[in-house]
């Protein structure tokens, strides 16, 4: 696949900039662009959509664990939270990639990450669930129950749908760290966007030059989904408003 207006957009830029030096940094800024953006298209995006859902399946079932009346439960729910935001993800993407072949268990670059970063956003989110849950009084729950409901069904037809509006700020947040955070794939080999970087400033050198651009890129990508953040959170305003 090649970049159809590459050709032109060096012209137009060398018309601009004529000196020599000037032309080599932008031929390497147009012919490295397409790669970093399939980069992102390809991997680091839907590394990220998977990791995330996965995640806050993960962070549901740790915050009603820590919710429920059962010490067992809430004793395996705090244990995990504590591991993992005790611990930095790179380490545990290396255990999971570089230290669980020694004891026989192999595992590719694709899934170490999706499980790295599926535990890592289960442990985070499942406190901005946890708070989300007990930021909705307790009259709610007695409402519900005085109309006949069970503590599940009070859960998942009052208390959720109020936490999930409490909830959607910080976890998108989560989601755009996450994208910044799979670039920690390329240090266990997963060609995602950073990788792609990694992999054309080690063929010309100029690693200030593409590390930049792909920082860019990373940028543009936060912004897109800034802005759509701040439209969900304006709908579910209005939707509460009515």
């Amino acid at each position: 696949m090649k970049f159809p207006r590459s050709g032109l957009v060096k012209m137009y830029l060398s018309n601009i900039f004529t000196d020599p030096e000037m032309e080599k940094y932008i031929d390497i800024i147009v012919s490295s662009f397409l790669p970093l953006v399939k980069g992102a298209l390809y991997y680091t995006i839907p590394l990220t959509l998977i990791t995330f859902a996965i995640g806050l399946v993960l962070a549901v079932i740790t915050a009603l664990m820590r919710l429920s009346n059962m010490k067992v439960l809430q004793w395996i729910a705090r244990t995990y939270v504590s591991i993992i935001r005790g611990t930095p993800l790179l380490v545990q993407l290396f255990i999971i990639f570089f230290g669980l072949p020694s004891v026989g268990v192999t595992i590719n670059p694709l899934y170490s990450a999706i499980i790295g970063f599926s535990l890592n956003m289960g442990a985070y989110n499942s406190e901005i669930i946890r708070a989300a849950i007990l930021s909705i009084p307790k009259g709610q729950w007695e409402a519900a129950h005085s109309i006949g409901m069970t503590n599940f069904q009070a859960l998942r037809r009052v208390v959720l749908p109020q936490a999930t509006r409490v909830s959607i700020p910080p976890l998108s947040n989560s989601f755009i760290g996450l994208i910044k955070d799979t670039s920690l794939a390329s240090t266990i080999t997963y060609t995602e966007m950073f990788r792609k970087a990694q992999e054309i400033a080690a063929t010309n050198y100029h690693f200030l030059l593409v590390y930049t651009e792909a920082a860019v890129i990373y940028w543009i990508i936060c912004i897109g989904l800034s802005f759509v953040q701040d439209r969900v959170e304006n709908r579910l305003d209005q939707y509460v408003a009515k």
